[in-house]
């Protein structure tokens, strides 16, 4: 037999559905109660087969690191830092299961080994599922799996930093996107080459210097925004405010790239360094064609 005693009597019948939803048990089984008044799941042994013992651990596993860890995450971002908008905590939820899926391998290595492994969470459960066992679920949780509710507090740490790095991206983006607006163009088509440093070409392939490039700088730029635009790329590109940009890039999910694309929006094209070849061949005999006329 084993009882267990939860905080309230919500939380009781949320691991009571779970429970008859993960095994495979008829929802009538006696050997499963549910005790509302006193926030109490038991499970009796007689008549259930041994193996469903393993089933239950199984379904209380799941129960902790699904069911309720999104239940921890927000009560940690409400409690410890504060967050108590619904909205604002699901971007920073989506920002955790991110690392958690492996998708995000640049905050992974900030957490290094806080996270508490899975075997050892399955050997807390095995350890208290014993013979005649009553248990509370929240002693459970303060005695046996203090480590794993740390490593949660690790998690959101690290995804609330990079929330508030986002949201100052966003910020950074959208006031250069409103300087843009106001900018009449300089240029009608520009090429970027983002090869070993970015390179800038006119409408005829033609480089622009360096020299060139900074003195077309608009000071206002890194007079009122010093910190956030980048004098060799940023800066020249919101002066010039060009109608067309032609990125060429091994890598289109590169940050400056994205950065600009985010900026300049519909005006940025992204191309292939084998595209760039074919437009300089272009650019060439025009300019012949040019000359000779």
């Amino acid at each position: 037999m084993a009882e267990i005693i939860f905080r309230s009597k919500l939380e009781a019948q949320r691991f009571y559905n779970h429970l008859l939803k993960y095994l495979p048990l008829n929802p009538d089984n006696h050997n499963i109660l549910l005790l509302e008044d006193r926030h109490i799941v038991k499970i009796l042994d007689g008549g259930l087969p041994i193996d469903i013992f393993d089933w239950i651990k199984t379904a209380f596993y799941d129960f902790i690191t699904n069911i309720k860890r999104d239940d921890w995450f927000r009560e940690i971002m409400k409690e410890k830092f504060y967050y108590e908008d619904v909205e604002e905590q699901q971007q920073i939820i989506e920002i955790i299961y991110s690392v958690l899926d492996g998708q995000r391998k640049d905050l992974a290595v900030f957490i290094k080994e806080t996270s508490m492994e899975p075997d050892h969470i399955r050997e807390a459960i095995d350890h208290i599922f014993q013979d005649n066992i009553s248990f509370s679920f929240d002693s459970f949780l303060k005695f046996r799996l203090r480590p794993y509710l740390q490593s949660l507090e690790s998690f959101v740490e690290i995804a609330i930093d990079e929330y508030k790095m986002e949201q100052e991206y966003q910020m950074f983006v959208q006031m250069l996107r409103e300087f843009l607006a106001n900018r009449e163009p300089k240029m009608d088509i520009l090429h970027l080459l983002f090869d070993e440093e970015i390179t800038f070409y006119n409408e005829l392939f033609v480089e622009i210097k360096r020299g060139e490039l900074t003195r077309m700088i608009d000071r206002k730029l890194l007079v009122n925004h010093p910190v956030y635009v980048d004098s060799a790329s940023i800066a020249p590109l919101l002066s010039l405010a060009p109608t067309t940009i032609f990125i060429y890039t091994k890598d289109p999910d590169e940050p400056l790239v994205r950065t600009i694309k985010n900026i300049f929006e519909e005006r940025v094209t992204i191309k292939t360094f084998a595209a760039l070849r074919e437009q300089k061949k272009w650019a060439s005999e025009k300019n012949s064609l040019d000359n000779q006329g």
